[in-house]
């Protein structure tokens, strides 16, 4: 009984979160960052402005859901033994391309990133995110190269990734579907491996 009552407990804490959720993103699109309160959002959630911080620390998460949130510095610490980070990163954004990508809402992640790209001030919050990221990337190499060598290769990494999301986020804005940014992104994304492996170099052998 105790099990049910508090897998139910569960359910409607996501249930809310999700709703705030959705009315937020709603609200953003029709309106812009900017221009949307807190209090507004809490009150087109039916939840209280307290309640909406218990599940979103502020205004900028909830825009910003998603970015930041992979982990490559997770990828390369979890590898098998044998594989290299950029074996175990490109596996890793293979998979994603041909899994999720596909199956991704074309609208509403125009939508979301359209609501970052027009708020100067969400921009940068999503930028502070990924240098984050970043910045534990490079911790984690450097368990195996030196501190420099780690920055280094974490930032090129970094820069490639973002070029792979910005990429597949102008094929759908152009009108591309989902399926078919999907694929063009698991070919970009092979050349993006490729690249940072074997250095421009390559190009010219092809």
């Amino acid at each position: 009984m105790f099990l049910r009552m508090a897998g139910l407990r569960e359910r409607k804490k996501e249930q809310t979160r999700q709703r705030i959720l959705a009315v937020a993103s709603k609200l953003f699109a029709e309106r812009g960052f900017d221009a949307v309160t807190v209090n507004e959002i809490a009150e087109a959630a039916e939840v209280a402005r307290a309640t909406l911080f218990t599940y979103f620390p502020n205004k900028e998460s909830l825009a910003l859901q998603g970015v930041g949130e992979d982990d490559p510095a997770g990828v390369v610490a979890r590898r098998p033994p044998g594989q290299s980070p950029l074996q175990a990163l490109r596996a890793h954004y293979r998979s994603f391309a041909a899994e999720q990508m596909a199956t991704m809402d074309r609208d509403e992640v125009i939508a979301r990133m359209r609501v970052i790209f027009d708020s100067p001030a969400l921009s940068g919050a999503a930028n502070k995110l990924l240098y984050r990221q970043r910045e534990e990337l490079a911790r984690v190499l450097a368990e195996e190269h030196e501190q420099l060598a780690a920055t280094l290769i974490a930032a090129q990494i970094a820069a490639t990734l973002l070029t792979l999301q910005e990429s597949f986020f102008h094929l759908l804005a152009d009108g591309a579907s989902p399926k078919d940014a999907a694929r063009a992104l698991a070919d970009h994304t092979e050349l993006a491996f490729d690249l940072l492996e074997h250095g421009i170099n390559q190009l010219k052998e092809k």
